[in-house]
């Protein structure tokens, strides 16, 4: 059970949620620091258990006609285990919510608890029977991003940071490669999602248009960082690499989209490497601004 928790939370992509939120918190500042902790820790490690977790539970006919699951990409959740999963994966992050949302509650942060359950409701709402919102196209594209972007925002607001429009400019941009990810993901998944019934924006336009609407969000989300402040603008060069990944795949078909795995494959380890990019600009930024502000 623990392997399966551990498969079903997808530990390659724990930082992709717990960053975001530590470099808001952080670099606003004035936050405690074991409530810098508590929250990176919630959203490193609860926090995609709860998301995947769900996911793995309600797609299981899915996966077992899906070749990448039962590894990095994700676990086939079956039999008994669906509701050790489900249960975990429901129960592990109300300690840290409660915690969290109680120390807001407590200073009147209102705004930070309601920014703490739309990223909750996202999470759920994305895979959970009766919402499915993965299945209802270009807002599955939209909910996925939400589950990384709303990390950083929650973070923002939590430590009363000051809303400028660059500060839109880069969540904006960050909400674009969220939704470009998700999109790109669900092509290498068209004939899987098919034969199990399952719908996303892939299975509605197809393989190939989904690439290249992939493809001009990367694009989007570039262009944005160029409104934002200095050393930011350099952060456009960082959606270059994804636009390359995704483009290599602009010929694929309904037939062909398995292929696309390759690119998902790269674009794992992609996200490290990109991310130690954003790590110096962030902390080129702090040193322009003389500190966390």
């Amino acid at each position: 059970m623990i392997r399966t928790l551990f498969q079903a939370s997808r530990p390659v992509s724990w930082i992709n949620t717990a960053f975001p939120f530590a470099a808001a918190a952080i670099l606003t500042g004035g936050l405690p620091t074991w409530l810098v902790v508590l929250g990176t820790v919630f959203f490193l490690v609860p926090y995609n258990l709860a998301m995947y977790g769900i996911n793995d539970v309600f797609d299981y006919e899915s996966d077992l006609r899906n070749p990448r699951k039962g590894g990095v990409e994700g676990a086939v959740v079956g039999g008994e285990s669906r509701r050790a999963v489900l249960l975990w994966s429901c129960l592990l992050p109300l300690p840290f919510v409660a915690v969290l949302a109680g120390w807001s509650i407590a200073r009147g942060q209102w705004d930070a608890v309601a920014v703490l359950a739309v990223s909750l409701f996202a999470v759920v709402a994305y895979s959970w029977a009766g919402l499915r919102f993965k299945e209802r196209p270009f807002l599955d594209a939209a909910t996925s991003a939400t589950h990384f972007v709303s990390p950083a925002v929650y973070g923002l607001v939590l430590a009363g940071a000051t809303f400028t429009p660059a500060l839109w400019a880069l969540l904006a941009g960050f909400f674009l490669w969220g939704m470009a990810s998700q999109m790109f993901g669900a092509v290498q998944d068209v004939v899987p999602d098919r034969e199990g019934g399952l719908a996303s924006v892939a299975t509605v336009l197809g393989a190939r248009p989904t690439v290249w609407l992939a493809a001009a969000l990367y694009a989007g989300a570039g262009l944005l960082m160029l409104g934002t402040e200095w050393p930011g603008p350099l952060a456009a060069l960082l959606a270059v690499p994804y636009l390359l990944n995704t483009l290599r795949f602009r010929g694929v078909t309904d037939a062909t989209s398995g292929e696309a795995n390759r690119g998902w494959r790269l674009f794992l380890p992609l996200n490290y490497g990109v991310g130690f990019g954003v790590t110096m600009l962030l902390i080129a930024w702090a040193f322009a601004r003389g500190g966390a502000a």
